[in-house]
């Protein structure tokens, strides 16, 4: 086995949870309005691998799937900061050939957060960790948190692909998607330039992105799509993929589903099948009510849509 593989194979499952569960818990609320020296990495120690750290003692990690950060959203959480300080640690790891300075691995948002708003420590847990480990929690923490745009998961898989010899079936594993979904989002890196900038800032989807992929005139459809606020649907017909339409049709044209769900009831679980990674199933019991079913297969998955709905909450 090689060095990378035998990597990958000690980090792959160990996730966020799993080493924040390793640190006692905060007993208190030591990020709140925390004045203390911005070297001084002593000012307390608590749990195992919990400490308060300086935020000078902390860079971004080179691991981070994360590229942008919104400056309004920085602003937001700072002030809530302010006034009831970091309730999440970081998780950080030692830098290699320094002395009391730590790699950001999962936290980035909140320690720039913290600087805005002039902590000068933060609660952070200190681990060591691979590079895969690295990789894998930070995508973990953001893919959970809903935090990463489709480009920024895309490459992030990718490089667990390309440097650490992760399979699709392990991704999906180890951060709670369907296989298809993974699939799906590798798929990405045939997207234009056009349609990734679109990707990144959040005009365009996966699922349109997905429809427009290997059209020849993909960034002027992408542009329309944006213009027009055209639906996933729509964007099929639109290029003459009309799968979706055939799914399921009895002879004589007509869909064996068309009695039970319409149009509009399949987009909507398509787009929030393309959101989570998941089959959904949505099912009308009368004029305003009914039921939503999310499929999943293991309990990571479970997870993933637990941390996505608390994290609205």
């Amino acid at each position: 086995m090689t060095e990378k593989k035998a990597e990958r194979k000690r980090g792959l499952g160990r996730g966020l949870s799993a080493l924040i569960g390793e640190a006692a818990p905060l007993g208190t609320n030591p990020g709140a309005n925390s004045k203390a020296g911005a070297g001084d990495s002593s000012v307390a120690t608590t749990g195992n691998g919990l400490r308060m750290l300086g935020t000078d003692q902390l860079q971004a990690g080179a691991f981070q799937p994360r590229q942008n950060f919104d400056a309004d959203e920085l602003k937001a959480l700072a002030q809530s900061f302010g006034k009831s300080g970091i309730l999440q640690p970081l998780v950080v790891r030692p830098l290699k050939g320094a002395t009391d300075r730590f790699e950001i691995i999962a936290g980035e948002r909140r320690w720039r957060a913290a600087q805005i708003a002039k902590l000068h420590a933060v609660p952070a847990v200190v681990q060591e960790l691979s590079d895969s480990e690295a990789l894998e929690i930070g995508i973990i923490e953001n893919v959970q948190r809903a935090d990463l745009n489709p480009m920024e998961e895309s490459q992030a898989y990718q490089r667990l692909i390309d440097e650490f010899s992760y399979t699709q079936a392990e991704l999906a594993e180890v951060v709670g998607k369907s296989r298809s979904h993974i699939a799906n989002l590798l798929r990405l890196a045939q997207a234009t330039r056009g349609m990734r900038d679109l990707l990144v800032s959040g005009a365009l989807s996966m699922g349109h992105a997905r429809a427009l992929l290997g059209h020849p005139d993909a960034d002027a459809l992408a542009r329309r799509v944006v213009a027009e606020g055209l639906s996933v649907r729509a964007v099929e017909t639109l290029v003459g993929d009309k799968s979706g339409d055939r799914a399921g049709k009895k002879p004589g044209g007509k869909s064996a589903k068309s009695d039970a769900k319409d149009v509009d009831t399949r987009a909507v679980e398509k787009t929030l099948a393309d959101a989570l990674g998941l089959k959904v199933d949505i099912r009308h019991q009368g004029d305003e009510s009914g039921t939503v079913a999310i499929s999943y297969k293991s309990l990571a998955q479970l997870d993933g849509v637990i941390a996505r709905l608390l994290s609205n909450s």
